[in-house]
């Protein structure tokens, strides 16, 4: 079953308008239509498969938050900057829990290398991951027993110290009611730590519906700093600080040259990826990705 918005899934508005066509390059080819909302700024994407038809949409072996796959001159390069980005991750989240022994949970947490990085820095760690494969995947890589996310919705109130959705909430069906139950399950100084892709961005604006951070129909919803303030307000959750995610613009961009071109045309990408984030110096909320540090 397809589900098709006559209102905005943010804030309901009705004033949507179709904005362009992206293609599924990953798994199905299909093409699929944005719409942005008038109102808070989300753009979503429109006839997207419900609940149970969307996993046939992550069944590749180039989709890495899966399979964790270094094939590809692309894949290589994501997972060496990843090495760093995982040290950078647990330094900002000890930073704000002002703990380095807490308790977290990672929602939609794929192949299990940011757990992994915790647990070895001492944090009690769960994690949350609806595929199989990526759960055997951390089970066979880090000795993870990720759990089925529908133990997000069992767990008692005020558990863990630091919740994180690195490039997940793009993702949830049931995003009010999934951030509804984050909020409950942070202790009252807990943090919640949500990376997304950002449309406003110059890459975004370079490549246009080849775009990779568009990744339809994967991505349900492609969020602005606008409306991701619209959303985290309507839940009564408090923006504390926005962090640059400035790898990500490189790495969108090598995708997206693929994408328009057919070949991996690196300069071109590495420079789009170099203006993209020289766009964010005086104005953060211009990155390729974001990292929205949120309490409540």
């Amino acid at each position: 079953m397809s589900i098709i918005h006559s209102n905005c899934p943010v804030c309901k508005s009705r004033e949507i308008n179709f904005v362009l066509i992206a293609l599924d390059h990953t798994v199905s080819h299909e093409e699929f239509e944005i719409w942005q909302c008038n109102v808070c700024t989300l753009r979503f994407t429109q006839a997207i498969p419900d609940k149970d038809g969307i996993s046939a949409y992550y069944k590749s072996e180039y989709y890495i938050s899966h399979s964790d796959t270094n094939k590809g001159f692309i894949n290589s390069i994501y997972h060496t900057v990843r090495k760093i980005t995982l040290v950078k991750k647990k330094k900002l989240i000890e930073k704000y829990t002002g703990t380095s022994t807490g308790k977290i949970l990672d929602v939609g947490c794929g192949t299990g290398a940011f757990l992994h990085t915790m647990e070895q820095a001492g944090w009690e760690v769960t994690g949350l991951e609806p595929d199989e494969a990526a759960k055997a995947k951390a089970k066979q890589l880090y000795g993870l027993n990720l759990q089925d996310s529908e133990k997000l919705f069992t767990t008692p109130d005020e558990t863990y110290d630091a919740i994180t959705m690195w490039h997940v909430l793009e993702h949830v069906h049931e995003l009010h009611k999934y951030l509804d139950q984050v909020k409950k399950l942070l202790k009252p100084k807990g943090f919640l730590f949500i990376a997304v892709p950002n449309y406003t961005c110059y890459d975004q604006k370079v490549y246009k519906e080849y775009w990779a951070a568009y990744d339809v129909p994967r991505h349900l919803y492609h969020f602005s700093p606008k409306a991701m303030m619209q959303l985290l307000q309507l839940h009564d959750l408090k923006i504390k600080s926005i962090k640059r995610m400035l790898y990500d613009s490189f790495y969108v961009s090598m995708l997206s040259e693929k994408y328009r071109s057919g070949r991996n045309n690196i300069l071109s990408a590495l420079w789009n990826g170099f203006v993209s984030n020289c766009k964010t110096i005086f104005d953060k909320g211009k990155c390729s990705s974001i990292i929205y540090v949120v309490q409540k």
